[in-house]
């Protein structure tokens, strides 16, 4: 296996649509080249899909909503049922928990059919059917879901990766040698934000998904950010003070999921014993390794991370706090092009860091539509809305996003429990 080399990536946009099409493509392959067929098609869990899938949806989604304008084209209504995600107006489609059991088409056909579909769609790219503003809105909007997908791909592999008795590396370099240091965390401090009605969510002004939008007035009090994200160091204290085991730290619902599930520490967190002392080690993007105390912690649920905020004596920012706070900062951090797949330390800086890339911030907003929201007419409507319901938002991107795909207005969102994602968090406080 080899080291996985991530150019960095401008947002999409309307200018040079074949060389951000190809551009996009090629980073999805490169992501998988590390991995052996064997590797593309486990499933590990229900919410995990194999890499194989992975590179076929996202080519599935061209065929289906672009290729369509391409005199002569035909598409296999197999791989239309195999490889549909949850559009419902497009058609049936193979159960989600079942994708792990799909050993045909091989990894290798899924290759040939990337190309096939890439070499209809750079044929589609140089007619005028360019010019059309629906069919570059439906193109940037594939683009982008590819990007998203790099992140799933990276996301799930981790968590394959993990489930085996080896815990092999999904890449051979070896990590960077300061992530086997323990160092002390960048002191905590705060900022400080005014509050008032301002303004939130997506100007309108190049790409974004239907749920940044529409930009709307809310009004927010007085707050105040922590300068960095939570640290290992700092959940170890939270673990040692007993923050799994006293219930007043957490949601009812969070309560009942840690004691049914046993969760008493992160996701892919572990105890060693060596020469009668215990160390914690942690599963990363390149293998095993001693946990270092000044990292993000990541890997944790939502109710992990509002158990954390109330034992701190703080709370989780909500979704407009974070985003009012970062609008007027570069969206430049740890993300994927940095190829360090894995959060890192914050510098010994005044004011706030960290606050694109490293980790998934969770926040205590629920995902629901903005103000005037309302989903876009046929199957591309489904792309979001539908998933307001039961689900927490999460800002800034992590260490596995694509360059380029975040914003101050992104908006992701998990379920409560889930933790598999790099979601992590960063603490707020009323002023």
């Amino acid at each position: 296996m080899s080291a996985v080399d991530v150019s960095p990536a401008e947002a999409i946009s309307g200018e040079d649509f074949v060389a951000q099409y190809l551009t996009v493509r090629t980073t999805t392959e490169r992501l998988a080249e590390p991995l052996s067929a064997e590797d593309q098609v486990i499933q590990s869990m229900d919410d995990v899909s194999p890499t194989k899938w992975h590179r076929a949806h996202v080519t599935w989604f061209f065929e289906t909503f672009l290729l369509p304008r391409l005199d002569g084209y035909e598409a296999d209504p197999t791989y239309g049922y195999l490889f549909n995600s949850y559009y419902e107006a497009v058609g049936e489609r193979h159960p989600r928990p079942h994708r792990g059991l799909i050993s045909r088409p091989s990894v290798d056909e899924v290759t040939d059919y990337r190309h096939r579909v890439d070499e209809a769609m750079i044929r589609l790219l140089e007619t005028d059917v360019v010019d059309d503003p629906e069919f570059q809105d439906l193109l940037v909007l594939g683009l982008n879901h590819e990007q998203q997908h790099q992140e799933l791909l990276l996301m799930d592999i981790k968590h394959v990766l993990s489930s085996t008795i080896l815990q092999a590396p999904y890449r051979s370099s070896n990590a960077p040698s300061a992530r086997f240091q323990s160092a002390e965390s960048a002191p905590l401090t705060w900022s400080e934000f005014e509050g008032g009605i301002l303004p939130v969510g997506h100007d309108g002004s190049g790409f974004a998904f239907d749920n940044e939008g529409p930009r709307h007035d809310v009004l927010l009090r007085p707050y105040r950010l922590a300068n960095r994200l939570v640290t290992n160091g700092d959940w170890l204290e939270f673990i040692a003070d007993g923050g799994y085991d006293r219930a007043e730290h957490w949601l009812s619902d969070g309560w009942h999921h840690i004691n049914r599930t046993g969760w008493r520490h992160p996701m892919y967190w572990s105890q060693s014993v060596e020469s009668d002392h215990e160390s914690w080690i942690q599963y990363t993007l390149d293998g095993p390794v001693a946990l270092r105390l000044d990292e993000p912690v990541v890997h944790v649920s939502y109710y992990e991370a509002d158990a954390y905020a109330r034992w701190a004596g703080a709370r989780l920012p909500t979704e407009f706090e974070w985003e009012s706070a970062t609008t007027s900062q570069p969206v430049t951090g740890n993300l994927l092009p940095s190829s360090n797949l894995h959060p890192m330390p914050a510098e010994p800086e005044d004011g706030l860091q960290q606050l694109f890339g490293d980790v998934w911030e969770w926040t205590a907003s629920p995902y629901v539509a903005y103000p005037g929201f309302a989903p876009a007419p046929g199957a591309v409507g489904e792309y979001n809305g539908k998933f307001m319901i039961d689900q927490q938002v999460l800002r800034g991107g992590c260490a596995v996003t694509p360059g380029g795909h975040i914003r101050p207005t992104y908006r992701n969102f998990f379920p409560a429990k889930a933790r598999w994602h790099f979601g992590g968090l960063r603490l707020a406080n009323d002023q």
